[in-house]
């Protein structure tokens, strides 16, 4: 199993800085909802994403997934926190489809979730997406 990452605060707030600077680049011009993300693989690299959106609303990409997207590109598989900024008042948690992909890859993830005034909340993602699916559960295809 993975193992969960420890984030001090100084990775804390270097995550939420990247995803921040993400957001700015977002392409929302149908909801105006621009959000940014910060992937910490363990071998310390930070991958960003945003979010991208399209005019066919099923074919938008959130920028956690973006962000594992491009990570895994670059050739890595092993991550331990991420960070996500919307710019609201209170932290945004990821969607349920980008919990999914998160926990591909470790289910055990910290989840660092910024919202304006500096304010944010961890959590791991297993609070997220309790008994996620996964390979155990493909094992055990009949």
């Amino acid at each position: 199993m993975a193992k969960r990452s420890h984030c001090d605060k100084t990775n804390v707030r270097h995550l939420i800085e990247a995803a921040k600077e993400a957001r700015s680049r977002a392409y929302a011009p149908y909801s105006r909802f621009r959000v940014g993300a910060a992937l910490l693989a363990s071998d310390g690299r930070i991958y960003t994403g945003c979010n991208v959106e399209n005019a066919s609303f099923g074919l938008s990409l959130c920028a956690e997934r973006n962000a594992v997207a491009r990570a895994v590109a670059d050739g890595r598989r092993q991550f331990s926190a991420i960070a996500i900024y919307a710019g609201t008042d209170q932290p945004v948690s990821p969607c349920g489809a980008c919990r999914q992909v998160l926990a591909e890859f470790n289910p055990r993830m910290m989840v660092i979730m910024a919202s304006r005034g500096g304010a944010f909340r961890a959590v791991g993602l297993e609070r997220l997406l309790p008994r996620s699916f996964g390979r155990k559960q493909m094992k055990n295809k009949t």
